[in-house]
């Protein structure tokens, strides 16, 4: 998360019930981080029946415009209803909703998005714009489904990597501000178990010691870990080490969470975990709102 100052939480709206539900997520984010709120709405012409054009007769009808106002100005109010004391503004920005938003998450403390939506944001957690949003954006992404759990900790998956670093980093801070526990979940497969059949085929696995590789599992764990609870004693962690998949593991650990955290992507077990399959069973299948953390060059984890 960035600690640029006044950077704003940024949520994206297009009038489904679902954004207007990340609406009240995102004023509850931005309240308990102490930012404002910035609540944008991707203005695209072609969607709206418009073709583009040089001239200004191709421009959409001035009631389109008033109408997305309109929209901004509802998920403003509903955000205020969140908190009165927050400081909101709004803005309806021509564009595509991928663009608009990674603009938008350039000087954004968060990026908050529904699960679910209309328009621009139809196919945002079946297709590819999560996908991208989370693998470019500048700034963590949380992606909301259901109401949040108000208890339960917060799950991180852990994978070894520089970017699990940022994840560990981020999932400490939001454990520490909810008050809640840390689960940091770290998923492997038995080279010889039916679910790393699964995951990569029918191949020959190399010889090895159960006993050996689940102590080098732990010691990746450990090592990820090592020194966080220092910089957050308030915070109780749990640590798992799980033979599983991973996303069933993270999916499994969901269930009970308040919040997930994952990197962007990563190596090992958890490795293209927002680029392939992993990736859409986390994101389609998760029980609780999803933070989506990439690695920005030049940051503690490098």
């Amino acid at each position: 998360m960035t600690n640029r100052s006044g950077a704003p939480v940024v949520v994206g709206v297009d009038g489904s019930p679902s954004a207007l539900h990340a609406v009240r997520v995102a004023a509850r984010e931005a309240a308990a981080r102490h930012r404002p709120l910035r609540v944008v709405h991707a203005f695209l012409w072609p969607m709206l029946g418009t073709p583009l054009g040089p001239v200004a007769a191709a421009l959409p009808d001035p009631e389109l415009r008033e109408e997305a106002g309109k929209l901004v100005q509802e998920a403003v109010d509903e955000a205020r209803k969140v908190d009165a004391e927050l400081v909101v503004s709004g803005a309806v920005v021509d564009g595509g909703p991928i663009p608009v938003l990674l603009r938008a998450g350039r000087d954004a403390a968060l990026l908050v998005l529904g699960h679910r939506g209309l328009g621009g944001f139809a196919e945002l957690l079946v297709g590819s714009a999560a996908v991208q949003l989370a693998a470019r954006a500048d700034c963590p992404v949380l992606v909301v489904r259901d109401e949040p759990r108000a208890d339960g900790p917060v799950v991180v998956g852990v994978d070894g990597s520089a970017l699990s670093r940022e994840a560990i980093g981020f999932a400490f801070a939001e454990a520490a501000q909810r008050g809640t526990d840390l689960v940091a979940v770290h998923a492997w497969l038995y080279p010889a178990s039916p679910a790393f059949r699964e995951a990569y085929g029918d191949i020959m696995p190399l010889v090895y010691d159960p006993q050996e590789l689940r102590a080098e599992e732990e010691r990746v764990l450990a090592e990820a870990m090592a020194g966080w609870a220092e910089r957050y004693p308030q915070v109780r962690v749990r640590q798992k080490l799980v033979a599983a998949n991973a996303a069933r593991a993270l999916v499994e650990e969901s269930t009970e969470a308040q919040l997930t955290v994952v990197g962007a992507h990563g190596r090992g077990s958890l490795g293209g975990l927002l680029l392939g399959s992993i990736s859409h069973a986390v994101l389609h299948h998760a029980r609780s709102p999803l933070a989506i953390v990439r690695h920005r060059p030049g940051s503690d984890a490098d």
